[in-house]
């Protein structure tokens, strides 16, 4: 056998102690592994118990505190609780005291009333006997009158029946006659009374008011630079004149007056209208029928919003808010519009200051007067649009718009369509009358004025008595001559009357007719 070679034998060698090392570490491992493990468990269960303590310690802390708060929450409970009952047994204690006092009270009251009742019991036996007294002394009263009337009767020859028919009849003419007296003098003094306050409160409103007196009219002039715009204006063949009028519905009077135009129309609004697109054509220089519709086009714009801005300062002068806007607008209208020749607008705020005045003079509402002045002849701009009267139309616009019962009465009334329903509708009347019957206030037709002289003289010679009438002062004043042996006094101051109501109901007249009856009765003899 032949021996190994030495590299080989160090292999075999290195081999051997690399599987003894192999074993040995891992068997060196797995000791130390479970060495480890035992380690471990004793630290933890060293932790576990330690935690426990802690946990034991901490938990009996806790409750030592919470007993604590327990026993302070009680202490605090107990405390608010003994709080409480001391409150309520003072209030107790209030009550009992006040319920004594009440006690005492009602004991005092009673005992006062047993005093009355004691004191009613003692005069209604003194008046059970006054009354027994009285009952004799109006018996023997009874006996007495009863002889007395029959010595009357034996002496005047007449029985009590007659007597007293006689005395009843001389006491009714004498009653009569003193009523009438009497009537007469209690009317004359009111009516002097009255004269001189309404004068007073009239005089005064007329004196504040200073109103234009001049009258509309129905052209408007419009300035020109010179003579040369005329032909322009009236175009080539007339074209732009024609244009014009039958965009604005007015009539161009192109005369000799040098430099002028004048735009005639009755409708006050177109003319306005017309007269403003004029100005703007004259002012701009082109004139062809195209620029004339667009201009009037914007002259309508311009005055529908002067319409509403007139309404609104109209409102403002005369101190009437919160109106409708629909309202407002038809009080801008007015100032195109003419009654008689008056500017509507000018006599509706003249009428509102008149009422307002008057309204203050006698304490009444002076808002509400200057609201139904204003407002009462709002219907006549909607006349020529609408069927019916002015009134009417007035009333329902009115109605429709919100506006109070007593303002509606005031524009319903003022014409005596219906009765006056306030002192309010009575000045409204009153003011609107002043404002009209104003010198130069309104322009009035020839034929107008014979006709209301003719009515009052036909009207005054219908009753009989009437000798002779005179219709004096432009018709503010009719004289009644009279018959004296058919009309009497008390008549004379019936028949005025009878004439002054039948001239309200049958005649239409600005302000006020005075009737005056004259009864006259002349002796005459000759010494021959």
């Amino acid at each position: 056998m032949s021996s190994l070679p030495v590299p080989a034998l160090i292999s075999a060698i290195a081999v051997v102690l690399a599987v003894l090392a192999f074993i040995f570490g891992r068997r060196s491992g797995a000791a130390g592994e479970r060495e480890q493990q035992v380690r471990s468990r004793t630290t933890a269960e060293e932790t576990a118990a330690r935690l426990l303590d802690d946990a034991k310690r901490e938990a009996e802390t806790l409750r030592k505190g919470a007993v604590v708060a327990g026993k302070e929450e009680l202490i605090q409970v107990r405390e608010e609780f003994e709080a409480e009952v001391r409150r309520r047994r003072g209030e107790l204690e209030r009550e009992e005291r006040r319920l004594q006092d009440r006690e005492d009270q009602l004991t005092r009251r009673a005992d006062g009333l047993d005093g009355r009742d004691r004191e009613l019991v003692r005069r209604a036996a003194t008046l059970d006997s006054r009354d027994s007294l009285i009952g004799e002394r109006e018996a023997e009263a009874e006996r007495l009158v009863g002889e007395q009337q029959r010595r009357l009767e034996q002496l005047a020859g007449l029985t009590a029946a007659d007597a007293k028919a006689e005395i009843i009849r001389r006491l009714e003419d004498q009653a009569h006659a003193d009523a009438a007296s009497r009537l007469r003098e209690i009317r004359d003094s009111a009516k002097r009374n009255a004269d001189r306050e309404a004068r007073k409160i009239v005089a005064l409103a007329v004196q504040r008011v200073a109103a234009e007196t001049t009258a509309e009219t129905t052209v408007s002039a419009v300035a020109l630079p010179n003579d040369e715009m005329k032909g322009r204006i009236i175009g080539r063949e007339g074209r732009n004149i024609r244009a014009f009028e039958l965009a604005t519905g007015v009539d161009v009077i192109i005369d000799d007056t040098p430099d002028t135009v004048v735009v005639s129309c009755f409708d006050p609004v177109r003319r306005e209208t017309a007269r403003l697109a004029l100005e703007k054509l004259v002012g701009d220089g082109r004139i062809h029928p195209g620029r004339i519709e667009e201009v009037v086009a914007k002259a309508r714009l311009e005055v529908d919003a002067a319409i509403i801005e007139t309404g609104e300062q109209a409102a403002y002068e005369v101190g009437v808010a919160g109106l409708h806007p629909e309202l407002i607008r038809l009080i801008g209208r007015m100032r195109w519009r003419t009654s008689y020749g008056q500017n509507i607008l000018a006599h509706s705020k003249e009428v509102a200051w008149l009422a307002g005045m008057m309204a203050a003079e006698l304490g009444l509402d002076v808002a509400i007067a200057k609201r139904g002045a204003l407002l009462h002849d709002v219907g006549k701009v909607l006349t020529h649009e609408h069927e019916g009267t002015h009134v009417q139309l007035g009333v329902e616009v009115a109605t429709k718009y919100g506006e109070s019962p007593i303002v509606v009465n005031c524009i319903a009334a003022h014409h005596d369509d219906v009765p006056h329903e306030s002192e309010v509708s009575v000045l409204v009347q009153a003011a609107d009358a002043i404002s009209g019957s104003r010198p130069g206030a309104r322009r009035e037709a020839f034929e107008t004025y014979v006709k209301r002289l003719e009515g009052l003289e036909k009207i005054a010679s219908s009753y009989r008595g009437v000798d002779r009438v005179f219709a004096i002062q432009a018709g503010r004043e009719v004289r009644v001559v009279v018959t004296p042996d058919q009309v009497d006094d008390v008549r004379a101051t019936a028949l005025s009357e009878e004439i002054a109501r039948r001239i309200e109901s049958e005649l239409q007249y600005p302000g006020q007719i005075k009737v005056v009856v004259i009864r006259e009765t002349r002796a005459v003899d000759f010494a021959r």
